[in-house]
């Protein structure tokens, strides 16, 4: 009976192991010991198609303008031929219930084609995990998906980030730092679950962040702060490893093109989105009218998007303007693009270099700021569309026009239906016309760029 009960107890372990989901590798260090990351599911092709809606939805976070800026501009310059457009849904202080709550209303009404939602650091109430918690996320954040897919749009289901540090502005917050990044992990943990039963996409914000932010503790400065000085809300930096989460879950390849040269003739060839101009021995024009994601600063700083690009692969994964020199004869060469120069070995470029990695300031820099400064002119007044105007004004706050300020909203104000209610039709097409010339804007910053490579043998 006894070696009866021992093979039982043996066969019950080794189902329990079967039956366990596979782990994140971890880092050795005893910070990480606690933590049981579920193994993030791999990207299996691209999600984008041509002419995508997408909206980006979130808390705070996404309403700051910034990773969801990241990912617009980098749709627009580094993947034009897709045509995806954008739009930013970041709400303050929300949880997936109150999105859940005005989905229809704020989102859905636009039609989106393919949504990313970024939930869970409010739901989390700042505090030890409770199963009250989890099961209301689990149930609200599952609505929220089905809700989408209902509409006709496929989802990027993301992770909460991390927390650096209790925020002061949450009276009711409780427990330790490390109490509530478990806690974020285990909704972190539910969102795969969910993203797989409901057979949707999922972004990991949460472990990246959190892997990373350790790595610049010990690279750059104890007080290097991935999830912002507040805490909670990232700087540049940890905005950049939010953006590369989503961007990676779409599929996206990061070929944004490949120049080849022979080095002995000058002759160049090029891929998709650029074109030669003009070639000969140690110089090459092009033409491009696909851009790398340009980034330059401070690697060593928490707000600085360069600084994130040495702590996760972004440039390796989706930056990657690759220049090869074939039948190079001398040991090495230098390449002068725009106003900087870096020097090669023959068989680096034999290999191909990353322009994008290796150039932070580059011909492209100044016509990317023109396209992202458009990018987020365009988001301000999405903010401003939803929060103002679709929930303010249509929710009745103003009672009259001396109560409002604004002076686009007090004109709103005055749409009124044949009953005397605000119309909301017409204030709807009221304000897609404003948002209209700042969405064309962007369009119109993104012009090709003519640029030279110069490469000398040294």
């Amino acid at each position: 009976m006894r070696h009866k009960l021992s093979f039982l107890v043996l066969v019950l372990s080794f189902v329990t192991v079967l039956a366990a989901p596979p782990l994140e590798t971890k880092p050795s260090d005893p910070f990480f010991a606690k933590f049981e990351p579920v193994k993030a599911p791999a990207t299996t092709g691209l999600l984008l198609k041509p002419g995508d809606r997408l909206a980006i939805c979130g808390d705070s976070i996404t309403e700051q303008k910034m990773y969801s800026r990241i990912m617009e501009t980098y749709l627009t310059v580094c993947v034009p031929q897709l045509g995806v457009t954008v739009r930013q849904y970041g709400w303050s202080g929300e949880r997936a219930p109150g999105f859940l709550a005005r989905m229809t209303n704020d989102c859905l009404r636009f039609s989106p084609t393919i949504a990313t939602t970024c939930y869970g650091m409010n739901d989390h109430e700042y505090r030890p995990y409770e199963d009250r918690i989890g099961n209301t996320y689990c149930e609200k954040t599952t609505a929220i998906v089905q809700s989408f897919k209902q509409a006709g749009a496929r989802v990027v289901l993301g992770s909460p980030g991390c927390v650096g540090k209790m925020p002061h502005w949450v009276k009711t917050a409780s427990g330790t730092v490390e109490d509530l990044n478990l806690s974020l992990c285990k909704l972190r943990n539910m969102d795969i679950e969910i993203a797989a039963k409901e057979q949707v996409a999922f972004a990991d914000v949460f472990w990246p962040m959190f892997t990373a932010g350790f790595e610049a503790r010990q690279k750059y400065a104890p007080d290097y702060a991935i999830a912002g000085k507040d805490g909670v809300h990232p700087g540049w930096a940890g905005q950049l490893v939010m953006a590369y989460a989503y961007l990676k879950a779409m599929g996206l390849d990061g070929n944004i093109g490949t120049f080849t040269v022979d080095l002995a003739s000058g002759k160049a060839t090029v891929t998709a989105g650029h074109k030669v101009v003009s070639s000969k021995a140690g110089e090459i024009t092009l033409e491009s009218r696909r851009y790398p994601f340009c980034a330059a600063g401070d690697e060593k700083s928490d707000g600085s998007i360069r600084s994130a690009m040495t702590l996760i692969p972004f440039n390796q994964t989706l930056n990657r303007l690759t220049l090869a020199g074939k039948n190079g004869k001398a040991k090495s060469y230098k390449v002068t693009w725009g106003t900087e120069t870096r020097t090669y070995s023959t068989e680096q470029l034999a290999r191909g270099v990353n322009l994008a990695a290796d150039f932070a300031v580059n011909p492209f820099s100044d016509a990317f700021k023109k396209v992202d400064d458009a990018v987020l002119a365009k988001q301000s007044y999405e903010t401003k569309q939803v929060k103002q105007i679709f929930n303010d004004l249509m929710k009745g706050k103003f009672k009259t026009a001396a109560d409002i300020k604004d002076p686009e909203i007090k004109e709103l104000f005055a749409l009124r239906d044949a009953a005397g209610k605000l119309d909301r039709e017409a204030i709807v097409k009221a304000t897609e016309a404003k948002r209209a010339p700042l969405a064309a804007a962007i369009k119109a910053a993104f012009v090709p760029v003519t640029h030279t490579i110069k490469i000398a043998a040294e």
